[in-house]
């Protein structure tokens, strides 16, 4: 078995879940999230951002805007939408259960098998 292959299974799971915490606190630029991500020691690529959050736009649950920028292109700043917030809060309900279930399960001392 391959514990790469399991511990970025285990990221991608929960990726949208944390995008989609930082985009709620306000407009995001997406080199801000990948930095902010990789400050929390949960690096993401841009290769890999920019498609999903593609397919949550396309889904309705962000949206975005143009801004100029003085030193290059135009800047595209995506936010929640309030479908957007509430699969956002669905997702944190989630997380909620299955992180107790989780710490439920692994805090748990191993018993002496009979």
């Amino acid at each position: 078995m391959n514990i790469e292959n399991t511990q970025s299974q285990m990221k991608k799971g929960i990726l949208e879940f944390c995008i989609l915490s930082i985009i709620r606190r306000g407009e995001a630029y997406p080199s801000d999230i990948v930095e902010e991500m990789r400050g929390a020691n949960m690096s993401i690529l841009e290769g890999t951002l920019y498609p999903l959050l593609t397919r949550l736009k396309n889904a309705e649950m962000l949206t975005y805007r143009w801004e100029e920028s003085n030193s290059g292109p135009p800047r595209k700043y995506f936010s929640l939408t309030e479908k957007g917030g509430a699969f956002y809060k669905e997702l944190q309900e989630t997380w909620i259960e299955l992180s107790n279930a989780v710490n439920a399960l692994t805090k748990k001392t191993e018993e002496p098998h009979s």
